[in-house]
């Protein structure tokens, strides 16, 4: 199979430089990354992609067996390496992708030597001594309102997620991109993101890790940046002080500061 068409690869940037990949969101697509590409293009090779069943990938590899688990969008990360013969990598990833990148790590640690998050969560949903954010019965319903009206919950979710309500056209073209994913494959998607559990596998992270979170974020709060920051040993928490899920997006100036500082540190 072609890897690189499967998951609409781009390789741009500077081609002698450290390499670094992009890696979007539920309900995203490699697009997501516009104003964050400029800040890096000088310095490395950027690498981005889009998973199987989102943006411009090809619909047709999609696998409902494959993808109701986060190990199959992380053997998409580690295909798409292979394919490039990436070697020690940084690996960015946004929101569910944060932790696709602690498991393709793990699976492939010649390559990938740096993990970025940017508003991850291990966990979705409240348990014993933890806060993820969510109760069960939201999950539940959120996946239930998911799956009887996509269209419907796109257009009342990508507000919230993205924040910023005085400035809407953020929260609009989140609603475009979730509305651009195909819906039965974004349930699925969203079943794998929402219902995952990857506590346990933080331990296993013995990379530089960078934890980027948000002030205020309604899908992983501050607790889970504290949370994923204490379970990865010599992690660096940064703080942006904004709101929204997606400040890649929402906060460009400040996510790629932090950005580039951890890379700069690495070199």
């Amino acid at each position: 199979m072609d890897i690189e068409r499967r998951n609409n690869v781009t390789v741009t940037g500077n081609p002698h430089g450290p390499t670094v990949v992009l890696a979007h969101g539920f309900g995203c697509d490699q697009n997501m990354w516009r104003l964050t590409v400029p800040a890096l293009a000088d310095d490395y090779r950027v690498v981005l992609f889009d998973y199987v069943g989102s943006g411009r990938s090809d619909l047709s590899a999609f696998s409902e067996r494959r993808y109701r688990s986060l190990d199959g969008y992380a053997q998409d990360v580690v295909e798409v390496c292979e394919a490039l013969d990436l070697r020690d990598a940084v690996f960015v990833g946004h929101s569910v992708s944060a932790m696709v990148g602690v498991l393709a790590a793990e699976a492939a640690p010649a390559r990938i030597a740096a993990l970025a998050m940017i508003a991850p969560s291990p966990r979705y949903i409240d348990d014993d001594g933890y806060r993820g954010g969510f109760s069960a019965q939201d999950i539940d319903e959120l996946l239930e309102s998911l799956e009887a009206n996509y269209l419907g919950w796109s257009a009342a979710m990508a507000p919230v997620i993205m924040g910023n309500p005085d400035r809407p056209a953020l929260g609009e073209e989140l609603a475009n991109s979730f509305c651009a994913t195909d819906p039965d494959m974004a349930r699925v998607f969203a079943r794998t993101t929402f219902l995952s559990d990857s506590r346990d596998e933080l331990k296993n992270v013995n990379v530089p890790t960078l934890v980027l979170e948000c002030t205020q974020d309604a899908i992983a709060p501050r607790e889970v940046g504290a949370f994923v920051h204490k379970a990865i040993p010599g992690s660096t928490l940064i703080t942006l002080d904004t709101s929204g899920h997606c400040p890649h997006l929402s906060a460009p100036e400040a996510t790629n500061e932090a950005l580039t500082g951890f890379l700069a540190g690495l070199r």
